[in-house]
């Protein structure tokens, strides 16, 4: 009997304390904090569209065979790696609208197809680049190549880096490319891989053209980046790329040109110009050491920002 008694008051007491339990637990709908707002859904992680192929295309006026299967697809590969590299690509782009209106300038002077400011975008994203064969600057040239043209290449000066001078060179270089091959394409191929490897392909393979050659590796990807170059820069919007023309980057100052043909110390030179050795080297990177010994009394050209 006192079991029984003992079970009935343990019943009455747990239902009690869990009735009691959801009495606490119970909250107004109002009182509850508003759920935190949910993100869309996406049907996809990301959406990429295939850049198209042009139906045609040319370089410096010569027709480039891109219905050819090999072609297309040597094309389509460039196109691809040049439109989603977008940090190169873009930087690319800034440089271009500093680079771009003197390099066009220089090589219209020299009768160079104005295309081949793609082929300097090509060889260096227009930056002061070293290849680790030793080619050097915007249009990396390699010492033995600088000096036949007329570029000093020593410890305190590296004409390679006057954008001015070494662009003149490359024009230079080109026609007499142009003049020995018969095709702004093949001199373009040579500049890459030089004229004596193409003389010996077309000894070796009977053919002429560089769309008849099986050059080395790098040449064979080297003119269809050029052409992928030109198709992109030329029309970046069509491949996605939009921008205002406040994100490029300015193009060079006006100068003042100062002489000098002597020894020089350059930061005392500063001091003269009344600017930072900072500045000197920024609009005169051929200047490799901060004093020029200049025994045999050259002049150089020093370009100092106005004002």
């Amino acid at each position: 009997m006192k079991t029984l008694s003992s079970l009935l008051v343990y019943s009455l007491g747990t239902t009690a304390f869990l009735a009691f339990l959801v009495l606490t637990s119970y909250t107004d709908p109002k009182d509850e904090p508003e759920a935190a707002p949910q993100a869309p859904r996406l049907e996809h992680v990301q959406q990429v569209q295939m850049p198209k192929i042009p139906d045609s295309l040319s370089f410096a006026g010569e027709a480039v065979p891109i219905q050819d299967m090999d072609m297309r697809e040597r094309f389509d590969r460039e196109q691809l790696s040049i439109c989603f590299r977008h940090s190169a690509t873009i930087h690319s782009m800034k440089l271009a609208n500093r680079y771009f209106p003197m390099m066009e300038e220089v090589l219209k002077k020299n009768g160079v197809p104005d295309d081949f400011k793609y082929l300097a975008v090509t060889e260096s994203n227009l930056l002061n680049a070293t290849s680790p064969a030793g080619a050097k600057g915007i249009w990396q040239f390699m010492p033995a190549t600088a000096r036949m043209y007329g570029l000093e290449v020593n410890k305190e000066v590296d004409e390679r880096l006057n954008f001015y001078l070494v662009t003149e060179a490359a024009c230079k270089l080109l026609k007499r490319l142009k003049n020995k091959f018969g095709s702004w394409t093949l001199a373009a191929a040579a500049y890459n891989c030089g004229e004596g490897r193409v003389q010996e392909r077309q000894r070796a393979q009977g053919g002429t053209a560089y769309y008849e050659l099986e050059l080395p590796a790098e040449t064979m990807r080297y003119l269809p980046r050029i052409f992928a170059t030109k198709c992109i820069l030329g029309d970046p919007e069509s491949y996605g790329f939009y921008y205002e023309q406040e994100d490029l980057y300015p193009a060079f100052p006006d100068y003042r040109l100062v002489t000098v043909n002597g020894p020089t110390n350059w930061a005392s030179f500063c001091k003269e110009q009344g600017l930072s050795y900072r500045t000197l080297k920024l609009h005169n990177p051929w200047i490799l050491r901060s004093k020029l010994t200049n025994a045999k009394r050259k002049s150089y050209t020093v370009r100092l920002p106005k004002g």
